[in-house]
């Protein structure tokens, strides 16, 4: 089956220069999406680059480059992520081996090659008020077990509830039934939204140990309190309460 790669790119050229030829050799074709003015400088022959006229956002962004593809899976990839050789392969096999794995992700690491916690549970009331208030200070970070699944290590693929979006392998039927991501949201939220829609519909989410990507997480919301990176979080778990009323009820 094949695989197409989308990248958005809101300023990140010289990340974007650093990615694109990691996946050039994984993947059948590449659609970067230039945000903003200068987010690409130049790319590998072969791949495409769409100019936006206006910033859209990053759910818009990732539905604009799957239209603009074909493969059987399509692959979003932010422009902070490094793929290790062989990291979509295994996530394609694992996916083929699962016909309704609709969404897969793989390993995350820090620049430093430490274990990264992207396969999470999907929120609870209590746990976003611990995570996104000054509650937090009161743990180490990412001390929130039944959220991030620090006490998991899994060594062969697992299901999840959700994954972090920065490099997840989805497939287009599962995305044409959904009817792609919700651009509804600015930023934040969205990646939890698509694989939540995923699991009403039926399709299964898998974390893919053997797959390895870096990722320079910018964490920003982890790391300030305050900020409008922060406003922008607590709008979008709003907009996920609005759509999904039921998790209300999850405490």
């Amino acid at each position: 089956m094949s695989v197409s790669a989308v990248v958005v790119s809101h300023g990140h050229a010289d990340e974007v220069e650093l990615l694109v030829p990691a996946l050039v050799e994984q993947v059948d074709e590449i659609v970067v999406v230039s945000n903003v003015a200068g987010s690409v400088r130049s790319v590998p022959r072969g791949v495409r680059v769409l100019e936006n006229p206006r910033p859209l956002s990053l759910a818009a962004n990732v539905n604009l480059g799957t239209a603009a593809t074909t493969g059987d899976f399509v692959l979003n990839a932010t422009p902070d992520t490094r793929p290790e050789p062989g990291a979509v392969a295994a996530l394609v096999a694992c996916a083929e081996s699962r016909p309704r794995c609709g969404i897969a992700g793989p390993q995350l690491r820090w620049p430093d090659g430490t274990w990264q916690p992207s396969r999470r549970r999907f929120p609870t009331i209590g746990g976003t008020i611990v995570r996104r208030t000054p509650l937090r200070a009161l743990r180490a970070p990412y001390d929130q077990p039944g959220h991030y699944l620090t006490d998991e290590r899994p060594e062969a693929p697992v299901e999840a509830d959700w994954l972090l979006g920065a490099f997840l392998l989805m497939r287009r039927t599962m995305l044409d039934e959904l009817d792609g991501w919700d651009p509804g949201y600015r930023h934040y939220v969205e990646d939890i939204d698509v694989c939540y829609r995923a699991m009403r519909a039926g399709w299964e989410r898998w974390y893919v140990p053997q797959a390895v990507v870096h990722h320079r997480y910018a964490a920003v919301i982890d790391r300030t309190f305050l900020s409008r990176h922060t406003i922008w979080h607590a709008r979008g778990m709003a907009r996920f309460l609005r759509k999904h009323p039921e998790r209300l009820l999850a405490l």
